[in-house]
């Protein structure tokens, strides 16, 4: 039966259809969104022959998935009967959900079950409004959000929670079995903690870029709610004022006048840091000394010490009032953290304890972060990592071939910086990404293929290096190199002019009289320093004269789309970085979007791109002029991205 008075909307870029029959995706969603919206979806990806492995399912998106979303239903690939298959979805998503809340009945939840076909891709919605529904109703229209990111940041806002706790244990020599079950009791009496009427919670504002001075909140455990559920509470109006403290909204906190440039992502976020503290001494109308407690023990004991770091990122709209954030959402965040690590630690109890962090990741193509628990004894390169972050790149979607949750892809939760045009990179004031925003390329009808991922210009004389008429190669491969510094691809720092004719010098390709000189470089030099610093391997392309580049328009747009590198172009004495083309394959007509390293002027945006120092280039423009020379030859370096997570 079709609902007609209800509809879906869909607020990510996609849903993870496959071809494979039976495959499963969890729908993420909010109960601070309107009812039925999708934001997001996570693959199933524990199975066995009866279907879900759901303990395993839910421990790893109780870790992952941060308070303030939850499961709102599921999606089957399927070609069988489509109201069975999204009874199965149904059922499969109450389950799961079941186990992440710690609940045996869901009271009047409305589920959703999805049914997709592996063949077309079409999927059919169906609403279950109650667990004892029998009732499958087909839900229409759906619709899809065009603006994932502003729809959940206009009015949403990161709460941020960092505790450190060190955790001591004595368990009996004779007796070591014993630790186990004094280690768990340890643990059930900081979750008590929590929730004790003397716990306090300290509320600031951590945007740093603000000029809005906001006085710190303090918030006492006998203050706060703990019955209401998430759903059930009503959110006010974000522009009410109220002084009383326990009536004060996160919106108190969060910036009053934002940029209309402002973009709307997680690092955007306004972040409000809450810590905890607990309040050991009470009031009393007399003075009295410290008291202190022994207990003897009975056998011969031994100390341990477990150290957990918790770090819980949860999301909240604007309206929420603060006592509700804390006590729905951070001491639930809190409680689950800590059990999790809890069970990693377990095993290794008595022998090395694993060093677990947790780091908040916002990869693309999802509008709200994750968190992962890495265990640091391991390097990242290590194949338990490597292991770790390839299924958590098949649970999100996320391509193989990228690294798009090492560490350093993490959200920087302690600046707020809102410039889009200064790198990111520590110590670095370079322009990065000077492209965006610059004015189309006039090409009709065109397919434009772009860089991926951002990069840092380096031109002439920057930082006080006269390389001027001979450094421009060593300025495109040092933008080439901030590429994969940025992507997260290496670590290496980019090489300086000395460093770059060095490595040349190293491999035997030059000789050491080149160390020092004005000397220029071309493509393949380049291509033996990524070699030797970075250890990646290029592609060079050779063309006769450049009234042929425009034939190499359809390789270098399939080099954008599937690389996403930038590209060094040299002819004769003279080097540039292609950052795009934009192609007519009908027509043939294009144009390449060329970032100059000849630029001698200050770091300005405006100035670059109105001088034509970063800007489109036709092959042939209107006076039939074209920017590369006739008859003069070139060479196209190709960098090749390494397939690794």
């Amino acid at each position: 039966m079709e609902k007609n008075n209800r509809s879906i909307r869909i607020e990510c870029p996609k849903l993870l259809i496959t071809r494979n029959e039976s495959d499963l995706q969890w729908l993420i969603g909010s109960p601070f969104f309107p009812p039925l919206t999708i934001i997001s979806t996570f693959r199933c990806i524990h199975s066995n022959s009866s279907g879900p492995d759901f303990p395993k399912e839910s421990e790893e998106i109780r870790t992952l998935l941060l308070k303030g979303f939850d499961v709102i239903g599921a999606l089957i690939v399927g070609k069988s009967d489509p109201e069975k298959t999204a009874a199965r979805a149904v059922e499969a998503a109450r389950t799961l959900k079941k186990l992440l809340t710690g609940t045996t009945k869901l009271e009047n939840e409305e589920t959703i079950g999805a049914v997709a076909d592996p063949d077309t891709g079409d999927i059919r919605f169906f609403l279950s409004e109650t667990e004892s529904s029998t009732s499958f109703e087909l839900v229409n229209p759906v619709s899809y959000g065009d603006n994932p990111e502003k729809f959940v940041w206009e009015s949403g806002c990161l709460l941020l929670c960092q505790l450190p706790i060190k955790l001591p244990l004595c368990y009996p020599v004779n007796k070591p079995s014993d630790a186990e079950s004094i280690f768990s009791r340890a643990i059930e009496a900081v979750i008590a903690k929590f929730k004790d009427p003397n716990v306090v919670y300290l509320v600031e504002a951590s945007n740093r870029g603000s000029l809005d001075v906001v006085q710190p909140v303090i918030l006492r455990g006998s203050e706060l709610d703990f019955d209401a559920a998430v759903a059930n509470i009503e959110l006010l109006d974000e522009a009410a004022h109220n002084s009383e403290k326990k009536l004060l909204q996160c919106a108190h906190f969060c910036l009053k006048s934002k940029s209309t440039l402002q973009l709307f992502s997680a690092e955007n976020a306004d972040i409000i840091q809450i810590s905890v503290l607990l309040n050991r001494s009470e009031k009393s109308p007399k003075c009295s000394a410290p008291a202190v407690e022994y207990f003897a023990a009975m056998d011969e004991t031994r100390l341990l010490i477990v150290d957990f770091k918790l770090e819980v990122l949860c999301y909240a709209v604007q309206g929420i009032l603060l006592m509700h954030a804390i006590s729905k959402l951070i001491i639930p965040g809190l409680i689950d953290q800590l059990i999790s690590m809890k069970k990693m630690n377990l095993p290794y109890l008595l022998t090395q304890h694993p060093e677990l962090h947790p780091y908040h990741f916002c990869p693309p193509g999802i509008a709200h972060p994750v968190t992962v628990i890495y265990e640091l004894n391991y390097g990242e390169t290590e194949m338990k990592q490597v292991d770790a972050r390839r299924s958590l790149h098949l649970r999100l979607g996320l391509p193989f071939d990228r690294p798009l949750l090492r560490i350093a892809n993490s959200l920087d939760l302690s600046i707020k910086s809102h410039s889009s045009n200064r790198s990111t990179r520590k110590g670095s004031s370079l322009l990065k990404d000077v492209h965006i925003g610059i004015p189309g390329s006039g090409v009709s009808g065109g397919n434009i293929s772009l860089v991926q991922g951002s990069y840092e210009y380096y031109h002439y004389l920057q930082d006080g290096f006269d390389d001027s008429g001979w450094g421009c190669a060593y300025r495109s491969l040092q933008t080439i190199v901030s590429w994969f510094r940025l992507q997260h691809y290496s670590s290496v720092d980019v090489p300086s002019h000395r460093e770059i004719q060095q490595s040349l010098v190293d491999i035997g390709d030059k000789d050491p009289a080149f160390i020092g000189s004005r000397e220029w470089i071309g493509a393949i030099e380049l291509s033996f320093v990524l070699d030797k610093l970075l250890g990646f391997s290029c592609k060079v392309i050779n063309v006769r004269s450049g009234s042929e580049l425009p034939e190499k328009c359809r390789e270098l747009a399939l080099h954008f789309e599937t690389q996403g590198t930038p590209i060094m172009i040299g002819g004769g004495v003279l080097a540039y970085t292609l950052l795009g083309v934009d192609y007519n394959e009908a027509t043939g007509e294009c144009a390449f979007l060329m970032l100059d390293p000849h630029y001698t002027g200050s770091d300005d945006v405006k100035k670059i791109v109105n001088g034509g120092w970063c800007g489109w280039k036709k092959s042939v423009d209107s006076k039939g002029k074209s920017f590369f020379l006739q008859g003069k030859f070139y060479n196209l370096l190709l960098p090749q991205r390494p397939n690794r997570v």
